[in-house]
């Protein structure tokens, strides 16, 4: 689905590279996270993923196409949810009849049952709507368009409480298996139950690419009461004890992914050992 090799990416000839020698490889039929710091080029990556920004060295090949190239048959098949974004103030019917059309595998029934979970009715006018709403209605067209690669920048921002519930069971029960999701996030917490690989971005480079199988099977994640013992790799403070990481002797346990996240951003090496 997506092949990166020796990736190396500049947006002038005067700064350091973003990204020098990237390798990522991607298989359809699952969410993957994409995670870093402010400024670690999560966005930079998914543009150049699907065409929006072009490598200066290296290779990206998405569903056997060069991004780059904006072809018709791959933008059939992409569509990026970008966390800053413009909508026509035309109506969501219009919307649809406008841009339906592009997506040829586009599911009309899908897209009402999707508007009437996030409560939005097909006349109203999307300038009206508050950006939570706009949000609300991009990801359920996004959805909607069953394309092979979806692209989803922060998608929970802007959303309520009770939308990022429906968020989560709409991306748990609305794909194929020859989708891939990619989610960039800050807010770990709203999609760790969707997702199914960790590709984590640090210095222009992955210090992490693992599924949650594989993380899971390695390292188990509780809370104590306490964070002293040999056997604790990482540990943080919360209400009424502490959330822990230790080496795995159990079988599996439910991945903490922004208690990871924490631990393998702050430089702990010995977590970066685990998850080699």
């Amino acid at each position: 689905m997506i092949d990166i090799q020796k990736l190396n990416f500049t947006y002038t000839k005067k700064q350091q590279p973003l990204f020098n020698d990237l390798d990522c490889h991607l298989e359809p039929g699952s969410i993957v996270g994409l995670l870093g710091k402010n400024g670690a080029g999560k966005t930079t990556l998914l543009k150049l993923m699907i065409g929006l920004l072009y490598p200066s060295g290296g290779r990206i090949d998405v569903m056997s196409h060069d991004p780059g190239k904006r072809q018709p048959s791959f933008l059939q098949e992409v569509f990026f949810v970008s966390e800053e974004f413009h909508i026509p103030g035309i109506s969501i019917s219009n919307f649809v009849k406008a841009n339906a059309p592009f997506y040829p595998r586009f599911n009309k029934e899908l897209l009402e049952s999707l508007l009437s979970d996030f409560e939005l009715p097909e006349t109203t006018s999307l300038q009206k709507l508050s950006y939570g709403q706009k949000k609300k209605f991009l990801i359920s067209f996004a959805l909607s368009t069953k394309c092979k690669l979806l692209v989803l920048d922060e998608p929970t921002n802007g959303l309520d409480i009770p939308s990022k519930s429906i968020f989560r069971k709409i991306m748990a029960g609305s794909l194929d298996e020859d989708q891939l999701v990619i989610i960039s996030t800050h807010q770990v917490k709203d999609v760790e139950n969707l997702i199914d690989k960790i590709l984590m971005l640090e210095n222009g480079r992955f210090i992490m690419q693992k599924d949650l199988y594989d993380i899971s099977s390695k390292l188990n994640f509780s809370t104590a009461t306490s964070a002293d013992g040999e056997d604790v790799l990482y540990s943080e403070m919360v209400p009424g004890g502490y959330r822990v990481i230790t080496p795995q002797l159990n079988g599996e346990s439910s991945v903490d992914i922004e208690l990871l996240f924490n631990a393998i951003s702050n430089g702990n090496e010995k977590l970066r050992e685990y998850v080699k």
